[in-house]
């Protein structure tokens, strides 16, 4: 019997709609997600000379446990891939964030490199696997003409993240020791669980998919469209009708996105390598060229800076032009800043606008892969794509510091240095070329035209 119900396609009436107090609710809890998640993967750089002096260890046996978090992150998110398939995005969001916020209070209880190093390893497993949950749904809630720039300004509360856990740690760790600092960390993401439990829906394109009850449907869409009638309505879905019927993995993998699958990993995995590399030796070498101590501060300041003014100039690109083509051009113009900062001198007037120009390109590239990633996956592969992108771009962000003291001890000067990150990250924007030219490149998608999101933005 033929189903005469009106139907309702929930794709075309969240982009024409305004974006509603409830989208700002979602977009504002998850942005405290991810701030929360750097929070806790900065919180023990912070109280290293604590430990170190409590424990009468040195830097070199708390080296492990500051990349445990980093490793558990990599494993939290490819973990998180399969359990996408299994159950829903937002209930793996959910006990992942609980997760992490109940292994962070349990770091107090350390009293050994060895069991902090454990503890931080389950809490990067529950940061990894909260992250591409969030992205999903701050994705699925945006509107078309502005999910890459959405998307970005969420992975901006990185930045709000670190600032916080360097005023929280000079607060609180001075008088009630470094105990604390993990304490506040944990409070926090397990307040936004129940949050995102009892206030967040789940992405709307998998309740369709999924064939949810409209009731259900219905009752999220009146609170981004108050004044429509869902009464009696049919809701549909008109994309991805047909690759939605795989799992996640295989949807991930499946001949037709494969190619782009794996030139997103390397993509991120040399664009975190150049990341971590850059930032974690970049303070050194300005100060070995002359600077001071201040300005090598300054200039690791000006990088993340121009990071948040390259996410939000790179999104709205994406949002306006071909999404590959515009992160690629972010990541060139990055390479060819660091590769400028190389040449430069201590003192040069033009090193402060350049290293800027550094943080635009490189780190507004880096911000856009998860809106970049979102919009390459059908339904039923986004969450589990973002995830393993994340995951396997870890291990660049794992391998970056390590490459960096290698190159330093071996005394090859700064010119190598600065030269192997710009063409880490050059490498980057020709992957994301390939991924574009298998994906349709210029005859399928323009370059030109304005961005669509799912299956239409490959």
């Amino acid at each position: 019997m033929t189903d005469t119900r009106p139907i309702v396609d929930v794709k075309r009436l969240i982009d024409e709609e305004r974006f509603s107090p409830y989208q700002w609710l979602i977009l504002a809890v998850c942005f405290l997600t991810i701030a929360v998640d750097t929070y806790d993967a900065f919180a023990v750089g912070f109280v290293v000379p604590a430990l170190m002096q409590e424990w009468h260890v040195g830097k070199d046996v708390l080296g492990p446990v500051m990349s445990a978090s980093i490793f558990g992150m990599a494993i939290g998110a490819l973990l998180a891939g399969p359990l996408f398939d299994r159950t829903t995005p937002k209930t793996v969001m959910v006990f992942s964030m609980l997760l992490f916020g109940i292994c962070s209070l349990c770091s107090i209880t350390a009293t050994s490199p060895l069991s902090l190093g454990l503890w931080r390893l389950l809490t990067g497993i529950g940061i990894g696997a909260a992250v591409p949950g969030a992205t999903t749904l701050v994705f699925e809630y945006a509107p078309a003409r502005r999910s890459a720039l959405t998307v970005n300004a969420m992975g901006c509360g990185g930045m709000l993240g670190a600032a916080l856990c360097g005023v929280t740690a000079g607060v609180l760790v001075p008088g009630y020791g470094w105990k604390s600092l993990f304490v506040a960390g944990a409070v926090l993401p397990i307040v936004l669980a129940l949050v995102v439990q009892f206030s967040l829906p789940e992405p709307m394109r998998f309740m369709v998919m999924r064939d949810w009850p409209a009731q259900r449907i219905a009752a999220v869409l009146r609170r981004i469209a108050p004044g429509r009638d869902f009464d009696g309505v049919r809701f549909v879905f008109s994309e991805e009708q047909a690759t939605d019927r795989k799992s996640g993995m295989a949807a991930m993998l499946s001949r037709p996105l494969r190619t782009g699958t794996i030139m997103l990993w390397v993509t991120y995995c040399v664009g975190t390598f150049s990341y971590y590399l850059l930032m974690g030796w970049m303070p050194t070498l300005v100060q070995e060229s002359g600077a001071s101590l201040r300005e090598a501060t300054l200039a690791t300041s000006l990088l993340s800076l121009g990071g948040i003014v390259g996410a939000f100039g790179v999104g709205w690109l994406m949002d306006r032009f071909e999404r590959n083509a515009a992160v690629a051009a972010a990541f060139v113009v990055g390479g060819v800043a660091v590769w400028l900062i190389g040449q430069q001198s201590a003192g040069t007037a033009l090193l402060p606008a350049i290293i800027f120009i550094a943080g635009m390109g490189l780190n507004g590239a880096i911000f856009s892969m998860g809106g970049l990633a979102a919009a390459f996956y059908p339904t039923n592969g986004r969450s589990a794509g973002i995830a393993w992108m994340y995951g396997i771009g870890r291990i660049g962000g794992i391998l970056g510091p390590i490459a960096g003291g290698f190159l330093l001890r071996a005394n090859s000067g700064t010119g190598l240095f600065y030269l192997i990150v710009t063409g880490a990250v050059l490498m980057a924007a020709a992957a994301l070329w390939i991924k574009r030219r298998a994906s349709g490149g210029p005859a399928g998608v323009s370059a030109m035209a304005p961005a669509q999101s799912g299956s239409e933005a490959r």
